[in-house]
């Protein structure tokens, strides 16, 4: 007879984990691995290339200063982004874990609201608020403090407050679920030990929430580097960012190879921040950090 399985068989799991790989596999292994292939295609002419295999790209991006201050200025907003994030999201997430009030929930249903929303529609409504005739523009003009128009759309600091609007509430959520994991009793020591209420946060409560705070700016310097929407409708061309970068090489120029090219840089050089972040931190603090 042939042994039965139990629920610790290696071959379950094999059998559970089977259709997850497939999906990392055919829906992310494999097409990275295609672009990485394209990158060494030949470029002829605007929607033609030839397999001829090259390194012309590589050669290009590694030479070209055009393209390295288009990357240097993406992880510059995108690390700006985060750390105005982890500033203005930590404490909003330390009040609704501290608060008293009994209906808690409804704090963190106004964090989820504005998913509800298109993230297109809520970059949309930034122009009507920062644009010449926005609502700012019109106000200070009526009140006499301003003779005209102050010039804050398509600029970086608009794109930057896009990609705070639209990535805070990761940041809190974050903060949260890692404030939520402490034990309470912990701070109540610290307190009966002498410790104020400022010191317990300094020594407990701070250390113990780090993990969620990485995570967070993890997550959105990542979202903040790769995003291309909101540079795209609240910046000017000097404003874009790698991806938008990308979009117009391959879309406008039907440069396909080079497109490629500029993801994989894009791709390798998040990945490293992601990389060092694991390293540091700890693949279970990531998990804990989003959530798990």
């Amino acid at each position: 007879m042939t042994k039965g399985w139990t629920l610790y068989d290696p071959r379950l799991a094999w059998m559970l984990v089977a259709p997850v790989l497939l999906l990392l596999i055919f829906f992310l292994l494999l097409p990275i691995a295609m672009m990485a292939v394209y990158t060494f295609f030949t470029f002829v002419t605007a929607g033609v290339e030839q397999g001829t295999l090259t390194v012309a790209n590589w050669h290009e991006f590694f030479t070209d200063s055009y393209y390295h201050g288009f990357l240097f200025k993406t992880l510059r907003v995108g690390a700006m982004t985060a750390l105005i994030c982890g500033v203005f999201g930590y404490f909003p997430a330390y009040f609704i874990w501290a608060t008293t009030f009994k209906h808690k929930w409804l704090l963190l249903l106004l964090l989820i609201v504005p998913f509800w929303i298109s993230f297109t529609i809520r970059t949309f409504s930034w122009i009507n608020i920062l644009g010449e005739q926005g609502v700012i523009n019109v106000t200070l003009l009526r009140l006499g403090l301003i003779h005209e128009p102050l010039q804050m759309l398509y600029t970086e600091g608009a794109v930057i407050l896009g990609l705070l609007h639209f990535l805070l509430p990761y940041m809190i959520l974050n903060v949260y679920v890692s404030l939520e994991s402490i034990d309470r009793t912990l701070i109540s020591a610290a307190r009966s030990m002498g410790c104020t209420s400022a010191q317990a946060f300094r020594e407990v409560t701070l250390p113990l929430s780090l993990p969620g705070l990485a995570a967070g700016l993890l997550l959105c310097f990542v979202l903040a580097a790769g995003s291309y929407v909101t540079p795209q409708l609240l910046g000017a061309g000097r404003d874009a960012l790698f991806g938008n970068l990308i979009y117009d090489t391959i879309m406008g120029q039907l440069n396909w190879p080079m497109g490629a090219t500029l993801s994989i840089v894009l791709f390798v050089v998040l990945g490293f921040f992601a990389a060092i972040y694991t390293r540091y931190m700890g693949m279970s603090q990531i998990v804990k950090g989003l959530g798990g």
